[in-house]
């Protein structure tokens, strides 16, 4: 599978910009967005999280996540292009709408 190449620093903000405002932060480094999902309880948690792996298992691009009780913190980058791509915009626009 062809992995696609990292948004370029000029475009990438003009990308973000709808994710930004649902929550999504750009880490310092320009490589990477965060965000992190609350839930009423655990079990809401685990359901998004297993609705979201669907979706990552999918695409084959997987995220780096963790889960203490309700919350789900959420880390994605593709590693293989050392920074932010269309797939990684992708998967964080499906799990907005998952919520």
């Amino acid at each position: 599978m062809t992995r696609p190449a990292r948004i370029p620093d000029d475009q990438l903000d003009a990308q973000l910009n709808p994710l930004i405002a649902t929550g999504w932060t750009l880490e310092d480094s320009r490589k990477a967005i965060t965000r992190t999902f609350r839930f009423d309880d655990f079990v809401g948690a685990m359901g998004f999280m297993t609705r979201a792996a669907l979706y990552a298992e999918k695409w084959d691009h997987h995220p780096e996540w963790s889960n203490v009780y309700s919350k789900v913190t959420v880390r994605l980058t593709t590693h293989d292009a050392d920074g932010l791509t269309e797939l990684d915009l992708r998967l964080a626009q499906q799990m907005d709408a998952l919520v």
